[in-house]
């Protein structure tokens, strides 16, 4: 079914045609998967957004308007407000954990899956050790921003801190964990 076009594969797939759903799913699942996956960060959690983002599409197929549109575009625009509202629901999570729970989570030395695939688990180790020697303020802003995906005006409001506090917790913290790593790789 390659030169078929890709309105009338929404409408097969949201018909329930065999051959044009299988068309549908291969023609869009890796853009799909790449974007909720550049957008998450955990290959896991992509692909759920994937599959929800082709459940929500057989649904609201027949309201597909090609005028507000392309169905790649439309599509990837599901995927991306799924995607967002995972990072919101992620970040309310994270609010709610004991910042004594998240400093600890920031320099456990647990291994994940991440860091058993080969170089990974060396930088993340490092960087784990980097942390657990910047001050705990510092620490928590940092992971807030690096993991959380949080900006300097959200940690301002969540910590209760001025702005221009929680900017300098970050480029402190950073600073001091770029000069740690950069003395340990100077290290034989």
């Amino acid at each position: 079914m390659v030169g078929i076009p890709d309105e009338a594969l929404l409408a097969g797939f949201v018909s329930g045609d065999r051959d044009a759903t299988r068309a549908f799913l291969q023609r869009f699942r890796s853009r799909v998967y790449g974007l909720a996956l550049a957008m998450l960060h955990d290959p896991a959690l992509a692909e759920d957004i994937a599959q929800e983002a082709f459940v929500r599409a057989w649904q609201h197929g027949p309201s597909y308007d090609r005028r507000l549109g392309t169905v790649p575009n439309w599509l990837l625009r599901i995927t991306r407000n799924l995607a967002l509202d995972r990072l919101r629901r992620r970040r309310k999570e994270i609010e709610i954990i004991d910042p004594h729970i998240l400093a600890s989570l920031a320099t456990s030395t647990a291994p994940t899956a991440v860091e058993d695939a080969a170089i990974t688990s060396d930088i993340a180790a490092a960087v784990r050790a980097a942390l657990a020697q910047v001050p705990p303020e510092q620490r928590r802003a940092l992971v807030l921003a690096a993991y959380c995906g949080r900006t300097a005006e959200e940690i301002s409001r969540s910590e209760g801190i001025p702005l221009g506090t929680a900017k300098t917790r970050i480029l402190l913290g950073l600073r001091k964990v770029r000069a740690l790593l950069d003395a340990a790789e100077e290290r034989p």
